[in-house]
């Protein structure tokens, strides 16, 4: 039997499909839509709820049972608030399940118990202040952002997994427990172990977020091959710092 998943991504991401998508396992089968919405096609989210809405009953003409609305900047840009009016809309439009980037990484720093963070963005500083400010209003301790401005999607996708590595090594705080690194245009699965292994701490990224949601939602069980702690956990709460055990 094939459940399926459908996933709404900005028009400009690449990483989705290369990367992300594989670490579903068999008999999980992921449809992608894509809309533009950021970069040149930025819109504020009175305008994109009616698009996300139309992509969202695309999606489940295709029989998903999961739909997710899959972007980090854009699903934190508003606060809780704009998050919830995203899922809202998903709702409305059919989604039997409607799930948001934003929603997935909050309730995988919660399987740790995790209220310090440490956020790592491809983005501007004020792209990376909105993210840190979402956090902080869904109740967590951002203890350092690095707001690596890169020059776009095309320096996004094509940056490889080594240089989110060394960024986040460099952005160690002994008081965190678990470091973000957001976006999902980027690769960060090949060295998402590497990282916990330094820093001996729980790493959230954004396309692992989601499908670690994705399977929770799901009921699925088998994740073997995916990286990170976080796909350690069946959904109880435990202490970042378990690791160490």
């Amino acid at each position: 039997m094939t459940v399926r998943v459908g996933l709404i991504i900005p028009s400009s991401n690449r990483m989705v499909e290369q990367e992300m998508v594989r670490y579903f396992p068999d008999g999980v089968q992921a449809h992608v839509m894509r809309l533009r919405m950021t970069g040149p096609h930025h819109l504020p989210l009175d305008q994109l709820l009616p698009r996300i809405e139309e992509a969202t009953a695309t999606l489940r003409d295709a029989r998903c049972e999961v739909i997710v609305f899959h972007c980090t900047a854009t699903s934190m840009e508003e606060g809780r608030a704009g998050d919830e009016r995203i899922l809202a809309a998903m709702a409305r439009a059919g989604a039997p399940r409607a799930l948001s980037t934003a929603t997935a990484i909050r309730r995988a720093f919660d399987v740790f118990g995790a209220r310090r963070i440490v956020l790592v963005t491809p983005y501007d500083a004020k792209t990376t202040e909105e993210e840190a400010a979402f956090l902080r209003g869904a109740g967590y301790d951002v203890l350092h952002t690095e707001a690596c401005a890169l020059d776009g999607s095309d320096a996004y996708c094509t940056m490889p997994a080594a240089f989110w590595r060394d960024r986040v090594v460099e952005a160690a705080r002994a008081d965190a427990d678990a470091y973000l690194i957001s976006c999902a245009n980027i690769s960060t699965f090949g060295v998402i172990d590497e990282i916990e292994r330094a820093l001996d701490r729980p790493v959230v990224t954004s396309n692992q977020a989601v499908v670690w949601e994705v399977l929770l939602q799901l009921g699925w069980r088998d994740r073997r091959g995916c990286p990170g702690h976080l796909f350690n956990s069946i959904g109880a709460p435990a202490s970042p710092r378990a690791m160490r055990a």
